[in-house]
């Protein structure tokens, strides 16, 4: 939470502007993050993952501070492009792709493409020929909070075979990637990751490949309820295991920073519709926010991240809650499982801030879904 931020929400209050919840986005923070990635890797590429927070106002201000993009379609490359970045500094980082989606980046300029299968390879070949690609590999996501495995990557012995194909199609077999999982707490879940990368990088030589990339993908964390290590310290650690494992011959890398990028930026406005319980004897109150996982809390999923929530009561006496959104669907639950402590003077119509939400929040809420509307975002 920034003084811009409390300026900007006392503004709309007074102006009578709050009757629905907001986000609102500190660019100064997305400044001041952009920067701080560049310095701890300062050999490595920043791509920002656009997925995060697509705003014009965010892609605008990377693209002048000289960050590269990492997209996940067609739409993020065209807004990317309007934001000022070129061609060049865009990777299609979806391993999922339509052939024509393939064909209007390529159009577009587009030349980076991940892939993670030979089916993949054999799209790319025959609508973006000569293109570079890279070949996500498989990882647990041991630590993460948010963890990205199983649905995409392949394992290394197939990433060499799907890297030889693109060799022998055209394409330009450029290197590896690999994610950690998002809101990775540990400084060292890139070693392991690593260690798989360069049996790749040595398989691939001994055919003739000669990879020249390691994408280190995103999972850098952004601070909920749990502190999390500056990113210099994740530098370090990153910069130590690429030595370990690739020598004096460190390939080219790059990161994808979305939610370390973003997250800390952003602050929800929300409030509170109802507080009631389940039975005379229960002592466990539901609360019920105008915000709910169809909102742009999704991440709240199994409970995964756990936001800090922050009140006009805060230091009196807390007690467990059941926090809930508004909507008529009984999945909308953020936290049961665990329940949440809120102070216990909290009341219908109270005004409560949801912070480290500038990631992964306004492109998660629904369209209409209830007749809620969309997410009010604002970038200040």
């Amino acid at each position: 939470m920034t003084e811009r931020i409390q300026e900007f929400l006392r503004h709309r209050r007074a102006e009578g502007r709050d009757t629905e919840p907001c986000l609102v986005v500190d660019l100064d923070v997305v400044r001041e993050n952009y920067f701080a990635f560049a310095t701890a890797l300062p050999d490595s590429r920043v791509f920002y993952a656009v997925k995060a927070n697509p705003a014009p106002e965010v892609l605008a201000l990377l693209a002048s501070l000289g960050s590269c993009f990492d997209t996940a379609s067609v739409a993020e490359i065209e807004m990317a492009l309007a934001a000022g970045a070129t061609a060049d500094r865009i990777s299609y980082g979806n391993t999922i792709k339509k052939e024509r989606d393939i064909a209007r980046a390529f159009a577009l300029g587009i030349r980076l493409f991940a892939v993670d299968s030979t089916a993949e390879v054999e799209k790319i070949a025959r609508v973006a020929p000569g293109a570079r690609v890279f070949c996500r590999i498989l990882y647990d996501c041991a630590g993460a909070e948010w963890p990205l495995s199983r649905k995409f990557g392949c394992d290394p012995e197939m990433a060499v075979e799907v890297l030889d194909l693109a060799k022998r199609l055209g394409l330009e077999a450029h290197g590896i990637s690999f994610h950690v999982g998002s809101q990775q707490r540990k400084v060292k879940a890139w070693d392991r990751a690593l260690a798989m990368a360069v049996t790749v990088f040595r398989d691939c030589a001994e055919r003739g490949i000669n990879l020249a990339m390691v994408n280190l993908g995103g999972g850098f964390p952004t601070r909920y309820l749990k502190d999390v290590p500056p990113v210099v310290q994740y530098g370090r650690s990153i910069f130590r295991a690429l030595r370990k494992h690739f020598g004096n011959q460190i390939p080219e890398t790059i990161i994808e920073p979305g939610r370390g990028m973003v997250g800390n930026a952003g602050v929800i406005e929300a409030e509170v519709v109802l507080i009631s319980k389940k039975s005379d004897e229960d002592e466990v109150r539901w609360v019920y926010l105008d915000i709910g996982k169809f909102g742009g809390l999704a991440e709240t999923m199994d409970e995964s991240i756990r936001y800090p929530i922050r009140t006009a009561h805060d230091g009196a006496e807390m007690a467990p809650c059941v926090l809930a959104g508004p909507t008529c669907d009984s999945a909308d639950v953020m936290y049961e499982k665990v329940p949440y402590m809120l102070p216990v003077t909290l009341e219908i119509g109270d005004k409560v801030l949801i912070e480290g939400t500038g990631a992964y929040t306004s492109t998660y809420a629904s369209v209409a879904f209830n007749g809620f509307n969309p997410l009010k975002s604002y970038h200040i």
